[in-house]
């Protein structure tokens, strides 16, 4: 038996999920934004090889803002992005 997968989430995804499906039509671009420390960009970029990334590195250097745009078949989507990079250390998404 199969379960449906906002059966196993967390709070906060399907606080996420219903936000998500209020404010977009699926499918839909979606704009992804991370600050992370500058020595962990290539693991973010490692999650989107087939997405153009568009970067900004802090005044001191210490962090990188990316920015990534993707066109996502709905909101389960996005939130698996978000578990994706979530053990990525220091990153925070935007």
């Amino acid at each position: 038996m199969f379960l449906p997968i906002f059966y196993f989430m967390k709070p906060w995804e399907e606080s996420l999920r219903e936000k998500l499906d209020q404010h977009y039509s699926w499918p839909s671009l979606y704009t992804f934004k991370f600050i992370v420390p500058t020595d962990k960009v290539n693991e973010v970029k490692r999650l989107f090889t087939k997405h153009e990334t568009t970067e900004k590195i802090s005044e001191k250097g210490n962090y990188t803002s990316i920015t990534i745009h993707m066109m996502m078949p709905g909101s389960d989507a996005v939130i698996e992005v978000y578990q994706a990079v979530s053990g990525i250390e220091g990153i925070i998404a935007l």
